[in-house]
């Protein structure tokens, strides 16, 4: 069964006329005739009644005509909808970002584009970096903000900013009036970090790992801001990305001054896949946007 056929079949019963029927479809009336008798034997029932040169839908065409009727509804909405999708200032993006990226750098982001495409939607998705990459591949999302990792086609990710990583002390801790320190400093430490699974504690316990040290974990968070309270309330220290929501009178950050230490964010979609305008659009403005600041910054 093809969709001309129900085409036909819908002519034909509007008409009850398959000369009329014929002419309008620009096509001869034996041709008609075929596929109507087609399309009764796959359906194994009569359409119409025939009386002479007069034919008319009977209980069958009845109920199969509704149904048509709403295929092509269903159809004609899909079209509309596809049109809307590949609209590049009324589409959909699929966004995907770290946890640690939606206090503030994802919200700015989305306020600045959307100053320019007011009407395009996004959907967001808050996960681990693998996971994430798991839902890009089957298509679930457009595009992904995520820590620096290890790509292989069709994944490509592309590096977008870096953002220093700094000690994290309490304002009464001993080491609280020190601009910088070494990692070492900190081998007795207490430390509170974020969960196992997120790229920010990949990166402190690569970091750590590198400067031999084998932290001992008092707590673990799900949040930056919640990892930063724990450190407020003097239950250890951390390795964390400044943030606005770091509250001074509690916390203290200091330079590590023995090591790079510092986390690369970048944007990963899929080699060749098909991106709606919309989120092509997106795509060139994130990249535009953090071209003009440049790779290495430090927030304020």
């Amino acid at each position: 069964m093809e969709w001309q056929q129900l085409e036909y079949f819908a002519t034909v019963a509007k008409l009850e006329h398959m000369t009329r029927a014929a002419d309008v479809l620009a096509i001869s009336q034996p041709a008609l005739s075929r596929s109507i008798s087609k399309l009764e034997e796959e359906l194994g029932v009569p359409l119409f009644d025939r009386q002479g040169r007069s034919i008319m839908l009977n209980r069958y065409g009845e109920l199969f005509l509704y149904r048509v009727q709403r295929m092509r509804k269903e159809y004609e909405k899909a079209v509309l909808e596809l049109q809307e999708l590949n609209n590049p200032e009324l589409g959909d993006v699929s966004l995907g970002f770290l946890h640690t990226l939606g206090t503030s750098i994802v919200p700015d982001l989305i306020r600045a584009f959307r100053q320019q495409h007011p009407h395009i939607r996004f959907h967001f998705t808050q996960n681990y970096s693998h996971s994430q990459l798991k839902q890009l591949l089957a298509g679930e999302l457009d595009l992904c903000l995520l820590a620096a990792i290890d790509t292989e086609p069709p994944v490509c990710w592309k590096e977008l900013w870096r953002d220093e990583l700094y000690i994290m002390v309490p304002i009464d801790h001993h080491l609280a009036n020190r601009k910088s320190i070494t990692m070492k400093e900190l081998e007795h430490e207490n430390f509170v970090l974020m969960k196992k699974g997120y790229a920010l504690r990949r990166t402190a316990d690569r970091l750590l790992n590198a400067a031999g040290i084998k932290p001992k974990i008092t707590y673990e968070g799900d949040e930056v801001s919640t990892v930063a309270g724990f450190v407020g309330a003097g239950l250890g220290v951390s390795l964390l990305p400044d943030d606005e929501d770091l509250n001074p009178n509690k916390v203290v950050k200091i330079h590590v001054e023995d090591m790079v230490c510092e986390r690369i964010i970048g944007m990963a979609w899929i080699e060749n896949r098909y991106l709606p305008p919309s989120a092509r659009q997106f795509q060139q403005f994130v990249l535009d946007y953090y071209e003009k600041m440049g790779p290495s910054r430090e927030r304020d």
